[in-house]
C-alpha cells in the first residue's frame, strides 16, 4: 500500500509542478490554486506512506537512502504549502516543487536497503533530530530557490533584459527577505538538531563528538549559515552576497545530507552499521 501511496505522491507532485511551471508563464490565480492543491493531495498521500512504513519498521523510515530522500521530498513540499500561505509568494512554487520532484525521482533510483536497525532508533530522540534537521534543510531550500530568483532578476535589470521572467518575479527586496526569514527560521531548526543529535551520540556512542563525517561537514554547513546570519544581523549583508550564500549553504546541505551517507564510511553511513 505505501509503494501506491508513493507513485500517487509522485504523481501529485509531478502534476503540481506543471501546474506551477504553466503559472511562470500564465499569471491566472486559478492555475496557482489548483497546483497548491494538488500538491497538498501529494503530501498528504506521502505522509500516509511515510507513516506506513515507519510503523512497519517501528521507528522513523529514513534509514535507508531511499527513504531518506522521500522523506526530505515531503518535508520540502509541505514547508512551502506552509511558507506560501504565510508569505503569500506564489511563484516560489514553481522553483521549489521542480526540486521535490527531482529529490523524489532520485530517491527511487538509490539503495533500498536500510541501516541495521536497532533500540537507538526508536528514540525520541532520533525523530526529534532527524525532523528538525529536515525542516531546517527544507528552509534552506526555499532560500536557495530565492536566491536563484535573486540572481536571475538581478541579471535581467542589470542588462536591461526586461523579459517575462522580469514581470513574473518579486522584486529584489522581497526576494532578499524571504532569504532572510528562511534562514531565521532555519537557523535556529538546524541548531537545534545538531544539539539533539550530539547530546543523543553521547549516550549511544559515549561521547558527543566521533569525527564522523557527517559531523564535520554538517558543523561546516552550520558555519556557513551561521556566517551568513551574523553577516545580515550585524554588518547588514543584503541582496547578492546573501543570495551567494545561501546558494552555497543549500551546497553543503546537499553534500551533507547525501553526499557523506552514500560515499562516505562514519556512523550515519548507509551502508555501514
Amino acid at each position: 500500500m505505501e509503494s501506491l501511496f508513493l507513485m500517487i505522491a509522485t504523481f501529485c507532485y509531478s502534476c503540481g509542478t506543471v501546474g506551477y511551471l504553466v503559472y511562470l508563464f500564465r499569471d491566472l490565480s486559478v492555475i496557482h490554486r489548483v497546483a497548491w492543491w494538488v500538491l497538498s493531495l501529494g503530501a498528504a498521500f506521502h505522509l500516509l506512506a511515510i507513516v506506513l512504513r515507519s510503523f512497519a519498521l517501528e521507528h522513523l523510515a529514513v534509514t535507508s537512502p531511499q527513504e531518506a530522500m522521500s522523506f526530505f521530498s515531503w518535508v520540502l513540499v509541505t514547508t512551502y504549502l506552509i511558507v506560501q500561505t504565510r508569505l503569500d509568494l506564489r511563484i516560489l512554487g514553481s522553483f521549489v516543487s521542480p526540486l521535490a520532484v527531482v529529490f523524489m525521482l532520485i530517491s527511487t533510483l538509490l539503495p533500498r536497503d536500510i541501516l541495521p536497525t536497532s533500540g537507538a532508533f526508536k528514540s525520541g530522540w532520533v525523530i526529534f533530530h532527524v525532523s528538525t534537521l529536515f525542516f531546517a534543510y527544507a528552509l534552506f531550500a526555499l532560500a536557495f530557490c530565492a536566491g536563484v530568483m535573486y540572481l536571475l532578476q538581478e541579471r535581467q535589470i542589470k542588462k536591461k533584459n526586461f523579459g517575462f521572467l522580469y514581470t513574473r518575479l518579486p522584486s529584489l527586496q522581497r526576494l532578499d527577505k524571504i532569504n532572510d526569514h528562511c534562514l531565521l527560521l532555519g537557523f535556529p531548526f538546524m541548531t537545534v538538531g545538531l544539539i539533539t543529535g550530539f547530546t543523543y551520540a553521547s549516550a549511544v556512542w559515549r561521547s558527543p563528538w566521533n569525527w564522523d563525517p557527517k559531523e564535520i561537514l554538517a558543523l561546516f554547513t552550520w558555519c556557513i549559515y551561521a556566517v551568513l546570519l551574523h553577516e545580515r544581523l550585524a554588518v547588514g549583508w543584503r541582496g547578492r552576497k546573501a543570495a551567494l550564500m545561501a546558494i552555497l549553504g543549500f551546497i553543503g546541505v546537499l553534500m551533507t545530507f547525501l553526499g557523506v551517507n552514500l560515499f562516505l564510511e562514519g556512523h550515519h553511513t548507509f551502508s555501514t552499521g
